[in-house]
């Protein structure tokens, strides 16, 4: 069991962890498949973006708005359809405003009142940006992709934190849902 007391500051990946990214992601996605005649499920569209995602972001870095223009795009492809104007842009266009999980908020400002928090994100600034003012709380630093250069489950992305959020590693705990973009990388350097 984890002794609380000995952490300092509490780091979390924000999308599919504070955030529904599933429903956000199948709702962005199905708004484009069904104008263009297709009607998938949930698991059909998260398979899908589960598989492109990870290989698009092994390439050199690209901000993660152009990483997800590209996803979408990959879906298409795979799916037989091209996608008209702004269809590529759905995702990053809708990603401010996918829900946050019922819990997030309150739980949040608990922890805030004994721990440093922060976010170690798959995402870019102002991407992020978006989907702060949904979170309910300050962080004591936010730390994207677009700063580090890289994605997670690169341990570059977690030194970066460390340093950046000023505690050891040994004091900070990391809050995640993915064992390969968080928990396996986290735990790897403490």
């Amino acid at each position: 069991m984890l002794n609380f007391d000995k952490y300092e500051a509490l780091s979390f990946d924000c999308y599919g962890t504070l955030i529904d990214w599933e429903t956000g992601i199948t709702d962005a996605v199905r708004s484009v498949a069904e104008a263009h005649g297709l009607d998938l499920i949930n698991s059909q569209i998260l398979s899908l973006y589960s598989e492109i995602e990870p290989q698009i972001q092994q390439g050199e870095y690209a901000e993660y708005r152009i990483v997800l223009r590209n996803v979408m795009q990959g879906i298409a492809d795979r799916l037989g359809f091209a996608p008209a104007g702004a269809d590529v842009d759905c995702l990053s266009d809708s990603l401010g405003d996918w829900p946050v999980f019922p819990d997030t908020v309150d739980a949040l400002r608990a922890v805030a009142t004994r721990y440093k928090l922060a976010i170690l994100s798959n995402t870019d600034d102002g991407l992020f940006a978006q989907t702060a003012p949904n979170l309910g709380v300050e962080f004591h630093k936010i730390i994207t992709s677009q700063q580090a250069g890289s994605y997670k489950p690169s341990i570059h992305n977690f030194i970066l934190a460390i340093d950046h959020i000023g505690v050891g590693a040994d004091k900070l705990l990391h809050v995640a849902e993915s064992m390969f973009h968080d928990i396996v990388p986290a735990k790897s350097i403490g």
